[in-house]
């Protein structure tokens, strides 16, 4: 907990994963307001008791003055009535986002508890922006958020829609549900506390896309640069899909990696004459709801050689040039080479 607080606002104590949980002790202690959770098998949880006991703990932490109870859907009962504590009523889904998570919402909210929880896993990246827009029209306390890889993103968004709580693991490995980020990723990398609704949305389209260090550098450069912006990675399955339905968030721009450089071609409005030369696209701008398709690949990697050779006097005209792959980056290189007169081998 001391470790935490020094990330945190709020320490979700789950006291599923403790055998013998000594709660007057753990409440003497507290840095910072705690949340108390008991999480049965059923929900995701590791508690296997009887529910008396479990319930028991719960209240024992109530009566010991913690400031807020995570209470599951199918057990707040008499919950709400008792004083001295905000009770998180709460929903997981761990196979996927159902379609009636307004409906679902609704029901949690008239058990008349302080803070409506969804917590639902994404099977695709478009489930988040279902949860999003739950979170914007919700007019009660809520949090809500996919699990999942593919949720990873709701989790960083979720504060600027509203949502009451985002929650992080403190360190990799140690995620009490699937896809937490952890809270210096949330804090350090995409600066979550800074990202309101007037941030431009910029991302990473392509799949897989953990890996990637774009996001760091990105946002590192945003914040140096004192702007308000925000790269994300959207794993991206369904590529038509993805581009019709994330018009919505009105992204200003995207990088695209693999498998997606030529596929994304006939999905956009408009191509940059090199990119149709090339036949692949690495950038897209949003000019005024237009999806505009550029190449940056053949340029950068041409004018790198290029730089080198110049050191030595020399230049790509007639060199042999043997090019490793032949995906979308090795396109544009390849277009780009024989450009400048250099003899290509290329080795897939």
């Amino acid at each position: 907990m001391e470790t935490a607080s020094e990330l945190a606002d709020v320490l979700e104590l789950r006291l599923d994963y403790m055998e013998k949980p000594d709660i007057e002790r753990l409440l003497e202690r507290k840095p910072k307001p705690l949340i108390a959770t008991n999480r049965p098998r059923r929900e995701g949880g590791r508690f296997e008791g009887p529910e008396n006991k479990r319930i028991a703990l719960l209240e024992k932490a109530i009566d010991l003055g913690v400031e807020y109870v995570d209470i599951e859907h199918d057990s707040v009962g008499d919950f709400v009535e008792k004083a001295g504590a905000k009770i998180i009523v709460s929903y997981h889904n761990f196979k996927e986002t159902p379609n009636n998570l307004k409906e679902i919402h609704s029901r949690l909210a008239s058990t008349g508890a302080h803070i409506v929880k969804i917590a639902t896993f994404a099977r695709d990246i478009t489930d988040n922006l279902r949860v999003l827009r739950l979170l914007e029209e919700a007019s009660t306390l809520t949090a809500a958020f996919c699990m999942g890889e593919l949720g990873q993103i709701s989790r960083i968004l979720a504060p600027s829609f509203g949502s009451f709580f985002t929650f992080a693991s403190l360190d990799k490995g140690k995620e009490s549900a699937p896809g937490q980020l952890t809270a210096r990723e949330l804090l350090e990398v995409y600066h979550v506390f800074k990202v309101n609704r007037e941030t431009d949305i910029y991302g990473l389209i392509g799949n897989p896309v953990g890996h990637s260090l774009s996001p760091l550098l990105h946002n590192t450069v945003f914040r140096k640069e004192g702007l308000n912006a925000l790269y994300l990675p959207f794993q991206v399955q369904d590529l038509s899909t993805f581009i019709k339905e994330f018009k919505c968030l009105d992204v200003h721009g995207y990088s695209v990696t693999i498998p997606h450089k030529e596929a994304i071609i006939n999905l956009l409005d408009g191509l940059d004459p090199l990119a149709r030369d090339i036949g692949a696209v690495n950038t897209i701008v949003n000019q005024q709801g237009r999806l505009i398709g550029y190449n940056t690949d053949s340029t950068a990697s041409v004018r790198v050689l290029e730089e080198g050779l110049a050191e030595k006097g020399s230049s790509l005209q007639g060199k042999k040039v043997t090019l490793v792959g032949a995906g979308g980056a090795a396109r544009a290189a390849a277009f780009g080479l024989r450009e400048r007169g250099a003899e290509i081998t290329i080795v897939n």
